[in-house]
């Protein structure tokens, strides 16, 4: 099929100009990766108290476990629809300003959300609108920050760099479910602040870089936008160790998300406090967090196989547990436990395929392996919420952990992925272009 696609290709455009060589120094003194690290670093903080509080606020304006669910569904279609183009946008355009554009967008529709709550006039579709909105904000500020990292970061510092954007995650995390519920108890909306706070922060800190955050686009810029996407799904699809993470991780996040969103549901109907539920939440921060600093050693010593097998089989274990358990203290104990090296995988596969990949296609690259979670998100809720529903907690966690076994055993199928060595081989696993 690879071949089939590449005899339809017209003729390569000329090779594009060499990348422009980073020097490597260390990263707090890297002043553009500090400072798109920084705004991110704000908006995950802020995106994670509202997003803690909008299943809570879906709940309330429906009354129904299954109906907040699809609220949460609808949220997330738009960045499923448009993260394809998102990428070749990215590869194509000054991504500075795509980010400083997409987040600030995403701040004013957040706004509208917190000033119809002051007002007491939100309904359950404009919230539905607004997450719609937002999703195809943020489709445009993931593959330009991925393009942006490419650029501003050494090949030798990637697995670090996203290790380091892991535990920011993480960080954020553990303040923003505690935070989320403290804030959810004086008033729903009140959350949804730190989301106009975080993506506004963004937009400045992307404003604020100076580097140039892509190599020469005019090559980008001289192919028709159709044919740069199709290039790009060209690229993925000619290669094996893609082509299974795409269907592999869908399935990973359909499960692990299905999951979480399940058991926040259970807790909320059956009386749990939100501030009890944001500990759920921050103590899985807080495992990440810890996981976040032990991935750059993993990572260095570990083939790539290993690392994500190991992690997906400890989180297997641990949810298995939480299946037998079904109480609020089975649930943070064990949680805590199996995200613990997630932070390895996402380091690993991100610095991987970054490593590999030509600066001129790492947009497309980030949007297309990007949809093995959008794909997943507006499915997870569904599932999550639609199989609590018909059958209750234990439903949901049997079925969604017997699907995550399913995926683990599939992972030793995989040979393109055992293959790959440590980071000190990675650059002999550079990939051209396909034409």
């Amino acid at each position: 099929m690879t071949d089939d696609l590449a005899a339809a290709a017209p003729p390569a455009d000329p090779a594009p100009p060499a990348p422009t060589q980073v020097p490597e120094r260390p990263l707090w003194r890297n002043r553009p990766y500090v400072l798109l690290m920084s705004g991110l670093t704000a908006e995950s903080l802020g995106a994670g108290v509202a997003l803690f509080a909008v299943p809570l606020l879906a709940l309330q304006l429906t009354g129904s476990p299954a109906a907040a669910g699809v609220v949460a569904a609808v949220g997330q279609l738009g960045a499923l629809l448009v993260t394809l183009p998102a990428g070749v946008v990215a590869d194509r355009s000054d991504r500075r300003r795509v980010v400083v554009v997409a987040a600030g967008a995403t701040a004013l529709l957040w706004g509208t959300v917190v000033a119809a709550g002051a007002a007491g006039t939100l309904g359950v579709w404009h919230l539905a609108a607004v997450l719609f909105g937002t999703s195809v904000a943020g489709a445009f500020v993931d593959p330009a920050v991925s393009g942006a990292f490419r650029t501003v970061v050494p090949a030798a510092q990637l697995p670090t760099a996203y290790a380091t954007a892991q535990g920011r995650d993480a960080a954020a995390g553990m303040v923003g479910g505690p935070l989320g519920g403290v804030l959810y108890g004086i008033a729903p909306v009140v959350p949804l602040v730190g989301a106009v706070l975080g993506y506004a922060a963004t937009a400045v800190g992307a404003w604020l870089v100076r580097a140039p955050l892509n190599d020469d686009v005019a090559a980008a810029r001289a192919t028709r936008p159709l044919e740069a996407l199709r290039a790009g799904l060209r690229y993925v699809w000619a290669s094996p160790l893609f082509r299974a993470c795409i269907v592999l991780f869908v399935a990973v996040n359909v499960a692990v998300n299905g999951i979480l969103v399940g058991i926040n549901l259970e807790l909320a109907r059956t009386g749990t406090p939100p501030v009890l539920i944001g500990v759920l939440d921050t103590v899985a921060a807080a495992s990440m967090l810890a996981g976040a600093a032990l991935a750059p050693l993993l990572v260095r010593r570990l083939r790539l196989g290993v690392v994500v097998v190991l992690a997906l089989g400890v989180l297997l274990v641990a949810l298995a547990g939480m299946a037998v358990a079904r109480s609020y203290l089975g649930y943070v104990v064990l949680l805590g436990v199996g995200v613990l090296l997630v932070p390895a995988v996402n380091a690993a596969m991100a610095g991987y395929t970054a490593a590999v990949t030509p600066a001129q296609m790492q947009g497309r690259l980030s949007s297309v392996l990007g949809l093995t979670g959008l794909a997943a998100a507006p499915v997870a809720p569904l599932v999550g919420g639609g199989l609590l529903a018909a059958g209750g907690i234990g439903v949901v966690l049997g079925v969604l952990v017997g699907l995550l076994a399913l995926v683990v055993a599939a992972l030793f199928g995989v040979r393109s992925l055992w293959r790959v060595g440590t980071p000190d081989t990675w650059a002999a696993d550079a990939r051209p272009v396909p034409v």
